[in-house]
């Protein structure tokens, strides 16, 4: 792993999987997405990781016209690095996927190291009703949804996002297999250090969230990827704040934000994307562990800059 000085703080905003009748704190209007995103940055996060949702019912979308609506206002609004999905939602093809970022050609994409089970349905227990028809079935339908990423999907992004636009990539990790795919490319020479790799515990479908099991991720990564990586650590639901505490005392850098988890406390829901990031940031500054800015982050992760996006001047 490659020697932190300060950590990043990414945080996911919006995401694909929640829905709004979990929260009425999930922004999915361009608006609220925007002034959450802003207020996110503020609060001290490096990287915004952004998703797109249909403004009339929350459904996740693909639609780049979508991301019009709020990357702009986020982009001249805050310096942080724009993250945006090629993970989608369910039932979006690969190309799909990719329709936003190839238009605004950011700094940074998430890109997922595995076709796996993405399983939600367990949270139909919690919910009993629901404002919008799409949300149970977005729900049931995950019995059966394979979450595809195959070795052809991650070249064809590696090309057209990697090459084509300079853009670099988080590395989404569900499982130590993913590990092993991401070291095959890195062997291809199709990726390029540093890598920005993310492990992601607690998804039905990936590996658990143990505390045995971010030490093997974090031992499996190590072997791997020597000093040519970043670590980072996103923990799903109740996990996130303990765990990410966990990872970046061990060196890693961390990930919140309503897409991953909704809630504050037990039984308390987040009020805002900000709230999770500035109860992060006071855990990691108690515990002398410094954040992260913006710049430093591109300088770490060796970024393009965001002068040589499309967000500003490709909207409307």
């Amino acid at each position: 792993m490659l020697k932190k000085t300060k950590t990043i703080i990414t945080c996911a905003i919006t995401g694909s999987i929640h829905t709004p009748s979990m929260s009425p704190h999930l922004p999915v209007s361009p608006g609220d997405i925007a002034a959450q995103a802003i207020a996110a940055a503020r609060a001290g996060a490096a990287i915004l990781h952004l998703h797109a949702r249909h403004p009339a019912d929350g459904r996740p979308s693909p639609d780049p016209e979508h991301f019009a609506a709020f990357l702009p206002e986020i982009a001249a609004a805050s310096d942080a690095v724009i993250n945006i999905t090629t993970g989608g939602g369910q039932g979006m093809s690969v190309d799909e996927r990719l329709l936003a970022a190839e238009r605004f050609s950011p700094e940074m994409c998430s890109l997922n190291m595995g076709s796996m089970n993405f399983a939600l349905y367990p949270m139909l227990e919690r919910y009993q009703s629901f404002t919008h028809p799409w949300e149970r079935a977005h729900l049931e339908n995950s019995r059966d949804f394979i979450f595809r990423n195959t070795p052809g999907d991650i070249e064809k992004i590696l090309e057209r996002l990697g090459k084509g636009h300079g853009t670099r990539f988080e590395f989404e990790c569900y499982d130590v297999g993913h590990l092993y795919t991401l070291a095959h490319f890195l062997d291809r020479k199709l990726v390029t250090p540093p890598l920005f790799v993310q492990s992601i515990f607690g998804i039905l479908g990936g590996i658990g969230a143990e505390t045995q099991a971010v030490f093997m991720m974090r031992e499996t990564a190590e072997r791997l990827f020597g000093d040519q990586y970043h670590w980072s650590v996103l923990p799903a639901g109740r996990h996130e704040i303990p765990y990410c505490t966990m990872a970046a005392v061990m060196g890693g850098h961390v990930r919140v934000g309503l897409e991953d988890n909704l809630f504050m406390g037990k039984g308390q829901l987040a009020p805002s994307n900000a709230a999770l990031v500035a109860k992060m940031r006071h855990i990691l500054e108690e515990l002398s562990l410094p954040i992260a800015t913006a710049e430093e982050a591109r300088a770490m992760l060796a970024l393009k800059g965001a002068g040589q996006t499309r967000i500003m001047h490709n909207h409307g």
